[in-house]
């Protein structure tokens, strides 16, 4: 008898695979409300973020939040500050109003969700054991929220920069921005967007590095997952 409760208590404590499957659909909604703020972003051709852009991160936001089951006291303090930036998004959707006024606290505040989002999702995947479509989706949404999160530090130091980004020969739009952000991140490296300043250029640098060191983190992951499951599947 004793022994038949232990085992009844490890099959409670373990996920359903019902409930990984529910993450992984979670984390598939939360790639695509990126591929629309990704495009929202890339459709822009000035440096000024787009309102919808930001709401449509707000809604990624949630949906991480909601997938992870994120720290209270983190989600509150998140949702302070992108709650006054969406509602400042809203009315300036409805009323026009454009410029520095707005494009730099909707640039900040979008820089705070896309620095929150990824660090919840590694939080809830840094634990786990065994690789699945939930962990492999996980890591993809992390990268790509990490590759967005550099294009608006790029776009915040536009904005209060008296001088473009890419020089005064190359346009300086959100989406030449966040094409710049993905290359430097992936060290691709094509030569056609290159910062002018040194804080750019650094931030370049540190957006290269971060890139490396997430995809060694991710292949450790993955070959951890498949070692687990090698080993659950000799023990049985």
């Amino acid at each position: 008898m004793p022994r038949t409760d232990t085992v009844n208590t490890e099959h409670a404590d373990a996920p359903s695979p019902r409930g990984r499957d529910g993450q992984a659909r979670g984390y598939a909604v939360i790639l695509g409300l990126l591929v629309v703020s990704y495009g929202f972003c890339a459709a822009q051709p000035s440096t000024d973020p787009s309102p919808w852009a930001f709401l449509a991160m707000l809604a990624t936001v949630a949906m991480v939040f909601y997938v992870t089951r994120a720290r209270h006291l983190v989600q509150r303090v998140s949702w302070v500050v992108l709650s006054v930036a969406g509602a400042a998004a809203v009315v300036a959707a409805l009323f026009g109003v454009e410029g520095p006024v707005l494009a730099i606290p909707l640039s900040a505040a979008s820089m705070v969700a896309l620095l929150v989002a990824p660090w919840a999702i590694i939080a809830h995947q840094v634990n786990r054991r065994g690789l699945d479509l939930e962990a492999l989706l996980a890591a993809i949404t992390a990268y790509i929220l990490v590759g967005m999160f550099f294009a608006f530090v790029y776009n915040l130091i536009s904005q209060i920069s008296p001088t473009p980004m890419f020089g005064e020969e190359r346009l300086d739009s959100l989406g030449n921005q966040l094409f710049f952000s993905f290359t430097a991140l992936t060290t691709t490296g094509y030569g056609n967007l290159v910062p002018v300043g040194t804080v750019g250029q650094g931030i370049a640098i540190a957006e290269g590095i971060t890139g490396q060191l997430f995809l060694i983190t991710a292949v450790a992951r993955i070959m951890r997952g498949a070692s687990a499951k090698r080993a659950g599947a000799l023990d049985a």
